[in-house]
């Protein structure tokens, strides 16, 4: 508050009239502005936020061209409520920075040209023209938070006045001096310069795609944000001078995405961008968090795109070819269909779906084989829960089905397990009995149980409710099987995939049931994963994962197995759930921090998680913020720190066991004093985290990770 008054006071008399204006306006308004909870103006005090009305909008009202070329813009900037900003900051706090790309769509062309050039120079291809920012363009106040910009490029003579044309405007805010840092924005504008409707135009995947993993598509400091700024500089005439690679939008994003699955990278080829300062942007290891085949993960045909199914009707060599790298299509090597001179016959074998799946068709190449129509399927269902009492065996009934409601023999499955644990207010340290290795729960094979043709089944356990458990218990159910798709064919495939995970809870001791805590949602995984799938397609779901993956659960029954040697002598490794997930999407970033996480699996297979790149973006437009925990997290649980009682083992942690919320918050947090910190703040009666950390407290969760 005194840094907010001081300011204000600074500032006072330079503002006074439009703060009053402002102040006025948000009267009216009747409440206060609303920003994301991971914001930091959503934390600022009132009087900070009426006077400095934090954010940045831009509208792009109008664009003409003269006959002789000269692009003029007229556009307003105001704040997220729409009062007038001030440009240079003289009249309203936070100066304005904004930059401005003209482009075209050729007539017959699907991709932009732009007008707004520069030169760059390479070691790989010399000096090239590459789109860019306007240079040398004049503003003009035409209102308060309105504005004129005539661009210092002119269009050439002879330019094609019914084509349409675009205006990109990109722009920050500085609001640093405040602490609330730095707002960006960007905006388009379509039009014909000759008047009339704009009737082409570039629209094939949508921000909010991007967005379900990237969290705010952004590049190049920030400024730059969504597919409709990108498109207009990222375009066919742009090359990097320093690597001679395009950066061509969608041969350039279909290379990032496919990263370490590129041919050329797995043939040793590095893919790599030169970027502003000199700055090397290696995207080989990149992994994509769904199978690359899956087009439409990126593709989405519900987003509202104009022309969500250009990836299906028109192909072209450079973008199949930059996932296919390894095609040539000049001499036709890799290529079934021979050597192509232009796109032209691209549509002729490759068409939209064929009449079977991994055929030529776009649809039917990209098939991924545990996605495929023809597979009979899997349906799992749990029915109810009999005998399940402290001392008791329980007896399960289930159902095991395909998808079309036939019974499936258990016979057929190649593994159908059941997962028992319990108390439900925190798994991890229940024992089912000393001949059970896994600790906190039992699994056991249900292909023994007793079924009807119609797919109804009956188990009972071999293993019972401890005799000091309450509360309530989960079961987990998961099943897996093999079949053969288009047998006795070229493309006759034998695919394993597996059930959709279920689990229910039930009472033990008569006691309301009390589900699991729901702290992240399966949806929420899959909107960058697709499909999450582990364990050899056994296991799918949140509620599956938590039953084995407990506070008591390590690696140490596989260490010894490892397949990398030095692997064997390290201590076990901690896989309780928020641990390992916290661990894993922090990937580069504890490789910067001097940490590392390898887990040993099934087979001693070494899991080493040190090079993800978790795909989030910082406001300045770099992977790896997981500052948004609401990406994954539901309900706010981030922000909930009680409730948990059992301790973490951590064999490779920097001290062990530890406790519940200190386990989550290191899982990101890896540094040796952000450890000391928790520990000094743990005493005999349990972490103190919530006195700080709380939802109300000074360092809250959210506000601590604002920006």
């Amino acid at each position: 508050m005194r840094h907010s008054l001081c300011v204000f006071r600074r500032y006072r008399s330079r503002f006074v009239l439009v703060t009053l204006a402002a102040a006025a306006v948000l009267a009216s308004a009747g409440d206060k502005p609303v920003f994301h909870s991971n914001e930091k103006a959503a934390f600022a005090d009132e009087l900070t936020v009426n006077f400095v009305r934090p954010g940045l909008a831009v509208r792009i009202n109008s664009a003409e061209m003269s006959a002789d070329g000269v692009i003029n813009t007229v556009f307003t900037i105001t704040d997220p409520r729409g009062m007038p900003l001030d440009r240079e900051g003289m009249t309203t706090p936070g100066a304005i920075a904004l930059s401005f790309v003209a482009a075209r769509i050729p007539q017959g062309q699907q991709q932009y040209v732009a007008y707004t050039t520069r030169n760059a120079t390479g070691a790989v291809s010399g000096t090239v023209t590459q789109a860019a920012a306007d240079t040398g363009g004049t503003y003009t106040k035409l209102a308060d938070g309105q504005y004129r910009y005539v661009f210092g490029t002119k269009a050439p003579s002879g330019f094609d006045r019914s084509a349409t044309h675009t205006i990109g405007i990109y722009g920050s805010r500085d609001l640093q001096e405040f602490d609330l840092g730095t707002n960006y924005v960007s905006a388009t504008f379509n039009f014909v310069p000759s008047g009339g409707q704009v009737t082409v135009v570039r629209d094939l995947i949508r921000s909010q795609s991007c967005n379900k993993c990237h969290d705010e598509l952004s590049a190049h400091g920030g400024s730059r944000r969504g597919v409709e700024m990108c498109v207009l500089c990222h375009t066919p005439q742009t090359t990097d001078p320093d690597t001679g690679n395009t950066v061509d939008f969608p041969t350039m994003i279909h290379k990032i995405h496919a990263g370490s699955a590129l041919p050329s990278v797995q043939a040793g080829h590095p893919y790599r961008i030169i970027g502003f300062g000199g700055s090397v942007l290696d995207w080989s290891s990149v992994v994509f968090p769904s199978n690359i085949q899956r087009c439409e993960s990126c593709h989405e045909q519900n987003s509202g795109a104009t022309q969500a199914t250009a990836h299906l009707t028109r192909p072209t060599r450079s973008s199949c070819g930059s996932c296919h790298d390894n095609v040539n299509f000049a001499t036709g090597e890799n290529h079934a269909g021979g050597p192509q001179v232009s796109d032209n016959q691209c549509a002729t074998c490759h068409i939209p779906q064929g009449e079977l799946e991994f055929d030529a068709s776009i649809r039917g190449a990209h098939v991924v084989p545990q996605d495929s129509v023809s597979l009979s399927g899997l349906v799992l269902e749990l029915v109810r829960v009999e005998d399940a009492s402290p001392g008791k065996r329980p007896i399960l009934t289930f159902t095991v089905k395909d998808k079309a409601g036939a019974g499936v023999a258990t016979s057929q499955l190649n593994n159908l397990s059941l997962v028992l644990a319990g108390p439900t207010d925190d798994y991890g340290y229940t024992s089912f009995g000393s001949d059970v290795t896994t600790p906190g729960y039992v699994s056991e094979d249900a292909r023994q149980a007793t079924c009807t043709p119609e797919g109804s089944c009956t188990y009972t356990f071999r293993h019972a409710i401890p005799d000091n458990a309450r509360g309530s218990f989960s079961v987990g159910i998961e099943g897996r099987r093999t079949e053969t798709l288009l047998a006795g064919t070229t493309s006759s495939q034998s695919v394993q995939y597996g059930a959709q995970n279920k689990v229910m809870h039930f009472t033990i001791d008569g006691s309301p049931v009390q589900p699991r805590r729901a702290v992240v949602a399966t949806a929420q995984c899959n909107q960058c994963h697709t499909k999450l799938t582990a364990h050899g397609e056994n296991r799918n779901e949140v509620a599956m994962c938590i039953l084995c993956h407990n506070p008591s659960l390590t690696d140490v029954a596989r260490r010894p197995m490892a397949t990398v040697p030095e692997e064997r002598d390290k201590p076990p490794q901690g896989v309780n759930f928020n641990l390992l997930i916290h661990r894993i999407h922090s990937g580069e970033n504890l490789h910067e921090a001097g940490r590392a996480y390898s887990v040993v699996g099934f087979g001693g297979t070494v899991h080493d998680f040190t090079e993800v790149r978790y795909p989030a973006m910082t406001p300045t437009g770099s992977p790896g913020d997981r500052r948004n925990c609401a990406m994954c997290h539901v309900n706010g649980s981030e922000q909930i720190l009680t409730g948990l009682r059992n301790d973490v083992v951590d064999p490779q942690g920097p001290f062990n066991p530890v406790k519940p919320i200190t386990s989550a918050c290191t899982g990101c947090h890896v540094s040796t004093s952000t450890a000391s910190h928790a520990l000094v703040n743990t005493s005999v009666l349990g972490e103190s985290c919530e006195t700080c950390h709380g939802p109300n407290s000074q360092f809250s969760v959210a506000k601590s990770h604002a920006r």
